[in-house]
């Protein structure tokens, strides 16, 4: 297991633990999942990634804040889409159901705005099977959420993929997408509203669905920072109008940082070095977005006998 220390900068890097009843483990971009047969214990640690590309320095609390932040919106939204959370034994740590995913991710945007506007501005109009109007600007307001599919990539980068596409391979059956796309824009509304009464817009974001006992489940987090896109509500439309950037409570600012310093996760590039002050910075990003869409004050979990809480933490609910 691994804790990363460095002057001020600090965070998870990985853990190695074991457990009676273990039965596996997974390694995601960002986290680490403990099988139990039909259960999951999931770890958020402090790892960032951008352009699917694991950065070298970890994030502090942005773990803690992905969890926090995941477990709040997950709750507030299984009247939707029941979800896989049972638990929240630990700031680190979501304990669930063990369900079996579906190989897309579902974005749904609702602004033209990152991948979508930057395949615009390159002069595609249709974005995995659904057009996009001529005549619009970056981070422009589309008429309606539009749902851009992506292949979920085991390892490597996801794909864009459309509709029709994900039903001629059989990807995913006629029927389970139909819900799939229902439960995307019941899930958006609710988001954005959720925003709104926080002062924010909900730009876009990804859902990820499995099934347990034939059932669709939501999993994995919703609406955080690494997997949505969040403007203030009330600078937008002037910084709309005299077309200057939108601050970012996202990791998009990560992923506009990485490519002024030349890097997008293509072949040959090589990751910037991150400075203390940008880690900072990106941490304190992370606590600002969970406290403006909370409602509440963020309450470090501080690192001293973290890795060894989070085991106890886990022991304790599947032993």
């Amino acid at each position: 297991m691994k804790l990363y220390l460095r002057s001020m900068s600090k965070g998870i890097i990985s853990t190695d633990f074991q457990f009676k009843g273990q039965t596996g483990k997974y390694t995601g971009k960002v986290r680490e999942v403990y099988e139990f047969g039909d259960k999951l214990a999931m770890i958020a640690t402090d790892r960032i990634s951008a352009f699917d590309v694991v950065l070298p320095e970890p994030i502090p609390y942005k773990g803690q804040v992905l969890n926090q932040l995941a477990a709040k919106f997950l709750k507030a939204t299984k009247d939707i889409v029941p979800n896989w959370v049972e638990a929240t034994p630990n700031p680190n740590v979501t304990f669930g159901k063990r369900c079996e995913p579906f190989k897309v991710e579902m974005v749904i945007r609702g602004y033209l705005t990152g991948h979508a506007w930057r395949e615009y501005r390159d002069g595609k109009r249709i974005l995995c099977g659904v057009p996009m109007p001529d005549g619009m600007k970056e981070n422009q307001k589309f008429d309606a959420p539009i749902i851009t599919p992506t292949t979920k990539a085991d390892e490597g980068h996801d794909e864009d993929i459309s509709r029709e596409e994900i039903l001629k391979q059989g990807i995913v059956s006629e029927a389970d997408y139909v819900q799939l796309e229902n439960f995307t824009q019941k899930l958006f509304e609710r988001g954005t509203e959720i925003a709104a009464e926080r002062g924010l817009i909900l730009v876009d974001t990804k859902y990820e669905f499995g099934k347990y006992n034939g059932e669709i489940y939501l999993i994995d987090e919703v609406h955080t920072p690494d997997s949505s896109r969040y403007f203030y509500s009330e600078p937008y439309q002037s910084l709309l109008e005299k077309d200057e950037p939108q601050k970012q409570l996202s990791k998009e600012f990560v992923r506009q940082w990485l490519i002024s310093e030349g890097f997008q996760g293509k072949d040959g590039q090589q990751i910037p070095e991150m400075p203390e002050e940008r880690i900072t910075m990106i941490s304190d990003r992370y606590i600002e977005l969970y406290e403006n869409i909370s409602g509440e004050k963020f309450v470090k979990d501080e690192y001293s006998n973290k890795l060894a809480r989070i085991k106890e933490d886990i022991a304790q609910i599947v032993e």
